[in-house]
């Protein structure tokens, strides 16, 4: 008797670890895979290196900083935070431009027909608290 359910046992413990092995590998792949030009991207600008760049205007003028770069909730696009006016991060007025407003001229980060009186009326941005 004893052994008859140490055998029993055995074959439901065997019985649970191949099911879930088998439920695992009936799991259906939701990553989506997209062909990059691999030559070509690397000469495109990091994050890292972006970050802390000047904005200039169409008259080669500061008009302020790049605080950081957000990708929008649903992954859809990505958005620039400026920094405009200040002095070392005190009293800035944070704001909030699409990335793709933003022209790359001769290394330099350009937003076209930009001032600051224009993006200081533009509405504050403040980074969610979590």
């Amino acid at each position: 008797m004893k052994k008859a359910m140490m055998v029993v046992s055995a074959a439901l413990a065997c019985t649970a670890l191949l099911s879930g092995a088998a439920a695992a590998q009936g799991t259906s792949q939701t990553v989506d895979v997209a062909k990059v030009n691999v030559q070509r991207l690397p000469a495109g600008y990091r994050a890292s290196k972006v970050i802390g760049s000047d904005v200039l205007n169409d008259a080669n003028e500061s008009i302020g900083k790049i605080d950081d770069l957000l990708v929008s909730s649903d992954g859809t696009a990505p958005f620039t935070v400026l920094s405009i006016g200040g002095f070392l991060g005190m009293d800035s007025h944070l704001v909030i431009v699409p990335y793709d407003s933003l022209k790359l001229v001769d290394n330099k980060i350009v937003l076209p027909g930009g001032t600051k009186d224009m993006l200081k009326m533009l509405p504050e941005f403040k980074y969610a608290a979590k």
